[in-house]
């Protein structure tokens, strides 16, 4: 979702393999939207014996392309970052066409600990992976090693993959290259994903590539502003409720002014998110199961 809008030019052909450093290729999905900027970016890392990292969506166009670019190779895993309709339901197409196995944190909702009313949308609740990878477990291949790198928050089961070779992290929808990402909880959390974000601070990696979007080719200066854009929106939200704006929909639009209306929905699962963290401190207080149409007051007023 643009809440941090960071659009900068990116050229992508699709249904076509196209190289973009030594190591990796990216297929981009027709699936652009409002939330998927410009399409699923499926990467393909290796040479002759091959990982394929976020299958995307179930399209038979798309498919048939990822097919296509991996004719004559070999696919040893077929990597997931987080189980949204745009990332792991073509994975059971890949599996079924090479034999190769799937591998992810765990199926939908794993991760979660939020008691918190109401489901998120885009959930793909039927992956389950062949084998279960978690922080810091490692696969390999001829010429290339990846990583787990686990970076809960945008979904509870959310991982980013780190290629060693060339010292690139395959960041998901954690860190995408074109807006912040939508936290929409139950399975989403404000909390983990700015922890997860502070997770990658220390780490030393060259260059990101998102699932939407183009490289991201200064990580740190990157991920330091949407950790400070989410403390900004976190503010906001607080100083509406402070003002008296009780509802979540009178806060986005306070806080979102100009909004597409198609992300409204978004917008408000994110503030939603941002509000159980505030619940969580204490700071802000509610009658019963939080939820999009419950309201909220400052503590103590």
């Amino acid at each position: 979702m643009a809440g941090l809008s960071l659009l900068r030019d990116f050229d992508c052909v699709y249904g076509v393999a196209e190289p973009v450093s030594p190591l990796i290729r990216r297929i981009v999905a027709r699936n652009a939207s409002p939330y998927t900027f410009k399409g699923t970016g499926t990467y393909v890392v290796g040479h002759g014996t091959v990982a394929v990292i976020d299958p995307g969506p179930e399209m038979p166009d798309h498919v048939d392309a990822l097919l296509d670019a991996l004719r004559g190779e070999t696919v040893s895993h077929i990597l997931v970052t987080h189980t949204h309709h745009d990332h792991s339901p073509a994975a059971a197409a890949l599996k079924r066409a090479t034999g190769a196995p799937t591998l992810g944190f765990g199926p939908h909702g794993v991760g979660s600990a939020l008691d918190i009313g109401g489901s998120e949308e885009g959930a793909d609740r039927d992956f389950v992976p062949d084998r279960v990878i978690g922080d810091g477990d490692e696969i390999a291949g001829p010429g290339w090693r990846i990583a787990a790198v686990h970076t809960p928050g945008h979904t509870s089961n959310h991982l980013c993959f780190a290629l060693a070779e060339e010292n690139a992290l395959f960041s998901g929808d954690h860190v995408m290259g074109w807006s912040t990402s939508v936290i929409s909880p139950p399975d989403g959390n404000m909390t983990d994903y700015l922890r997860s974000l502070e997770k990658l601070l220390p780490r030393q990696d060259a260059a990101y590539w998102p699932t939407h979007g183009p490289a991201i080719t200064e990580p740190k200066r990157h991920v330091q502003s949407f950790i400070a854009h989410r403390r900004e929106r976190r503010a906001a939200i607080l100083h509406q409720i402070a003002a008296g704006e009780t509802t979540i929909p009178a806060i986005v639009a306070a806080v979102y002014p100009g909004l597409d209306p198609r992300l409204h929905g978004a917008a408000a699962r994110s503030v939603l998110a941002h509000v159980f963290e505030l619940l969580q401190e204490g700071r802000v207080v509610t009658d019963g199961t939080p939820s999009l149409t419950s309201r909220y007051r400052l503590a103590g007023a």
